[in-house]
């Protein structure tokens, strides 16, 4: 006979059962303990990731999630709470909860972290430089997680605010994946992650950055219009989806002068 196959997503933490022991488990402590809407959470975020729900669709509404994982209303919201937060999902008045995707204005705004020094915040325009598919280098393959001998495809770019060039970028994306850009006919779209989610359904959820003063070389004097030697600040990003994998490798040149990067912790 054949045992029933037990949904872990419906099950409640206080119902949780060691299969080995076949004995209640006890509730987590210490570090690795994790409040039950935050197991909701991540629940639903897999689910997010395996693509059971894509972009611009509206997931169940909160009484029937909290009703297929035995956990009160209040409980599912808090989960979604942080997903709004953490901007995977968006509430739209009236109709529920959507997957958010990134249209071109947030997407900008989202990752964009550039404003003038008066605190306006414009659109940049992008130049495309060059595309071209090459190996990797060995940082290249260790921030991609790209296996030994593996290719990229290396985009550069001239990002401008208000006619002024003010970032120099250095684009590199996993060439296996992402193939069909490498001859890519078109001109690039000034929002990058909308065509990653749109065409190859890779969603940047959240990037990590290292923020590093340089001086300013002979490529950055040629396309940010600055002096030799002057500083800049260099921007080092992967990009990754929901659940860590990393997407994009980036390196942006940012002239000072006019501009500033911003963050909020």
């Amino acid at each position: 006979m054949t045992p029933a196959r037990y949904n872990a997503r419906q099950m409640h933490a206080s119902e949780r059962i060691d299969i080995k022991e076949n004995q209640p488990m006890s509730a987590p402590k210490g570090p690795m303990f994790q409040p039950l809407y935050r197991q909701i959470k991540d629940l639903l975020l897999e689910r997010i990731a395996d693509g059971e729900w894509p972009p611009g669709t509206f997931i169940p509404s909160e009484s029937a999630l909290a009703a297929s994982y035995n956990v009160s209303v209040g409980t599912l919201r808090k989960a979604l709470d942080e997903l709004v937060v953490d901007n995977v999902v968006i509430r739209r008045q009236g109709k529920g909860t959507a997957v958010a995707t990134h249209d071109a204005d947030r997407a900008l705004f989202r990752f964009f972290n550039i404003e003038h020094h008066n605190g306006e915040r414009v659109l940049p325009v992008s130049r495309a430089l060059s595309r071209a598919r090459r190996r990797a280098t060995q940082a290249e393959s260790q921030d991609l997680a790209l296996a030994k001998g593996a290719e990229v495809i290396h985009i550069r770019r001239v990002r401008e605010l208000e006619g002024k060039p003010i970032l120099l970028e250095d684009i590199m994306l996993d060439a296996e994946r992402f193939a069909a850009l490498a001859n890519q006919p078109e001109m690039l779209p000034n929002t990058l992650y909308q065509l990653y989610q749109k065409q190859y359904g890779a969603t940047v959820a959240h990037a990590d950055e290292r923020l590093i003063a340089i001086a300013a070389g002979a490529e950055e004097v040629a396309q940010l219009g600055v002096e030799a030697g002057e500083p800049l600040i260099e921007i080092h990003r992967i990009a990754r989806d929901y659940q860590g994998t990393p997407i994009e490798r980036r390196i942006s040149v940012l002239s000072t002068r006019e501009y500033c990067y911003t963050n909020t912790v």
